[in-house]
């Protein structure tokens, strides 16, 4: 329980916001077929930055990991 609400909390961050926003915007400009270039340009940038930013997170956990795995097997 207490990681759902972790999660649902950090879903709650600007950044997450502005995604699910954009995202449900998207979504209804494909809908209607009105979808701009000016939006893709942005909207793809925003995508690219906040999956960038979460990939990055995951890998500098399991480096994080891996260097107290090191650490530890050292001593």
């Amino acid at each position: 329980m207490e990681n759902i609400i972790k999660r649902v909390a950090n879903l709650l961050s600007v950044k997450s916001l502005v995604t699910i926003v954009l995202t449900g915007v998207f979504a209804f400009l494909a809908i209607k077929g009105e979808i701009n270039q000016s939006f893709m340009v942005i909207y793809t940038t925003v995508i690219a930055f906040y999956f960038g930013t979460q990939s990055q997170k995951i890998s500098d956990a399991i480096s994080g990991e891996d260097k107290t795995e090191k650490k530890t097997e050292e001593e």
